[in-house]
Parts: structure tokens; sequence; C-alpha cells
């Protein structure tokens, strides 16, 4: 019987050491990923940048609508989210719990959840931002050559059009060619393809850019 009982204590400890982590990793990821930082700055103006613009509750939009300052701010709050979903909240249930460990695969999975909570913020009936300034501090986090391309395509782009959707687009595209040749070794092949699908997400989100500009 006493053999019986450790038995199954292990088993338990395993699993509640296998899924603890990350059923606590991904929720707190999502709902991190889910405040509205551009919705919150210009409420704090009496504005609902939902009604004004573009009606996107992102960077560009509040410092187009709001002040450029607060756009700033506004970037840098959603580069964050990005930057903590991958860096800091994998590792808060091993420090909290003492349980689980934290990998590759796991962070890869919370700042997805990241800028997936930011793209549909439960806090706003699920219509949130473009994920871009998100997307970028995870880049930031896990993938930092890749981010410096992209932030440089990004800003050559940005020069030349003067379109920050463009600019956008352009960065998501060379993040998305360049994820193999940096990052492709060995048996790590889902991490290149992971960019990939984070690359044709931001594209997707501007879908309707795409459209105006062809118009």
């Amino acid at each position: 019987m006493l053999l019986f009982l450790a038995v199954a204590t292990g088993r338990r400890i395993s699993a509640m050491n296998l899924y603890l982590p990350w059923t606590l990793g991904c929720a707190a990821a999502y709902l991190l990923g889910s405040v509205p930082f551009g919705f919150l700055v210009a409420k704090a103006k009496g504005l609902d940048i939902r009604q004004v613009g573009s009606g996107n509750i992102g960077a560009t939009n509040v410092f187009r609508c709001v002040s450029k300052p607060l756009g700033v701010l506004t970037f840098l709050l959603d580069l964050g989210k990005g930057v903590a979903g991958c860096c800091l909240i994998p590792w808060l249930p091993t420090i909290g719990f003492g349980v689980g460990a934290v990998d590759l695969s796991f962070r890869v999975t919370c700042g997805f959840l990241t800028v997936a909570g930011h793209n549909w913020t439960i806090f706003l009936g699920f219509k949130g931002g473009k994920g871009i300034a998100t997307s970028a501090g995870l880049l930031l986090g896990l993938a930092p050559a890749a981010c410096g391309w992209a932030v440089l395509a990004w800003l050559l782009v940005f020069l030349a059009t003067r379109y920050v959707s463009v600019a956008s687009i352009f960065a998501a595209l060379i993040l998305g060619i360049l994820a193999w040749p940096l990052y492709f070794h060995g048996n790590n092949g889902w991490f290149p393809l992971m960019l990939d699908i984070l690359a044709a997400l931001a594209i997707w989100r501007h879908r309707a850019n795409i459209q105006r500009l062809r118009a």
C-alpha cells in the first residue's frame, strides 16, 4: 500500500511539474498581452482611441490622434509586453511554486500568447492591435539578430515611403526570410518556422491597410 501511494504521489507530482507551469505561464502571458495600453493611455486623456483615426489601439494611432509622446510611451509599453512575455512570465511558475523547467519552447509559447493577447484582448471584446510592437519585443527577447534586421528594414522603408504600415509589412517579410539562415541549426527547424508564423500573422493583421494602399 505504501509503495502504491508513493508511486501514485510521484506520478501526480510529475504531472504537476509538467502541466502547472505551462498552464499558469500561458494564462499569465495571454493576460499580460491583453492589457490594452494604447486604449488606457488615450482614455486617460478622455479619448476612446477606437473611435478616432484608424480605430486601432496601437501606438501609431495614439501617436497620430492623441500625442507624439504618448504614442512613444504606448510603443514602449507594448514592446515591454513582448519582452516580458518570453523573458519573465515563463520563470514565474518556477519561482513561485518551485516546479517545472524553462526551455525555449515554453518561452516561445508564452511569447506568442502575449502577442495573441494584444491582438485579441479579452478586455475589449477580443479586438486589439496589430501586434507589431509586441512582436518586436518578443523578437528582442528570443531572436535579437532577426529583430535588428527587421528594425533596420522598418526604418529604411519608412524613410522611403513615410507609411508605417508599409514599413511594418516589409519588416515582417525580412523576418520571415532571415529566420532560416539565422536560426536553423540541426533539429530546431520549429523555431524559424514559428518566426515565419509570427511574420505571417503581422502581415495578415495589416490586410486592411494593404487593401487601402492598393485602392
